[in-house]
């Protein structure tokens, strides 16, 4: 029979109830998070079959110009930069993200221009006029910093529409289901972890009282 102590230790006890109340805190945020994340896919979802817009100079991108169409004009490419990336075709490869000058001043534009068979290869487009689909520039943070870090103010980049380079692929268009939505399953894990943290704690209890009373049971014997 499982015997619960008559007296609970004070000290631990309060320190597993914060941390699991801390851990139900958190699942209800993550579903919060969840209902906000659902909002915004249904939003860019419509997004994609509106009228272009002009394409933002600066981020962070509003969710009401994620994924509409745009152009812009690049005077000269200053710089590349190259990644892992997905063509329109479905085949993998390399896409190459020029760094555009727009004008005298201000802070250009990224544009996915295409997506290649090799990381060393090199575009031969120099710049123009190029329209696409407005995302915001990849971001590498590690989803430790994306919970902790600072928030980081991701650049708008166009993802060419067509390749003006005959070296590479059109890219895949940007698509609802490249946006991560876990937000749901990290809730479920954050609950189950209180669960579990109380239960470990009771069981603990219960096993040292059970102990308690054997001690208790042989030294009257």
């Amino acid at each position: 029979m499982v015997v619960l102590p008559r007296r609970w230790p004070l000290l631990p006890t309060l320190l597993v109830a914060l941390a699991a109340l801390a851990m139900v805190g958190l699942g209800i945020w993550q579903l919060q998070r969840h209902h906000e994340k659902r909002a915004v896919i249904a939003l860019l979802r419509s997004n994609i079959g509106k009228p272009p817009v002009a394409f933002p100079r600066l981020g962070p991108v509003p969710p009401e110009m994620l994924f509409r169409a745009s152009s812009l004009h690049c005077l000269r490419v200053e710089s590349w930069t190259v990644e892992a990336g997905k063509a329109a075709d479905g085949s993998s490869g390399f896409r190459s993200i020029a760094h555009c000058s727009t004008g005298a001043e201000g802070p250009g534009a990224l544009v996915q221009v295409g997506i290649g068979a090799r990381p060393d290869l090199r575009p031969q487009w120099t710049g123009g006029t190029i329209s696409g689909h407005i995302v915001e520039e990849p971001d590498h943070r590690s989803l430790l910093a994306h919970l902790t870090g600072p928030e980081q103010v991701l650049r708008p980049m166009l993802v060419a529409s067509t390749s003006p380079d005959p070296q590479l692929k059109a890219s895949a268009p940007p698509s609802i289901e490249s946006i991560p939505d876990n937000h749901f399953g990290y809730a479920i894990q954050w609950f189950l972890f209180a669960g579990i943290a109380v239960l470990i704690y009771v069981l603990a209890l219960v096993r040292r009282e059970g102990t308690r009373r054997e001690g208790r049971s042989a030294g009257d014997s």
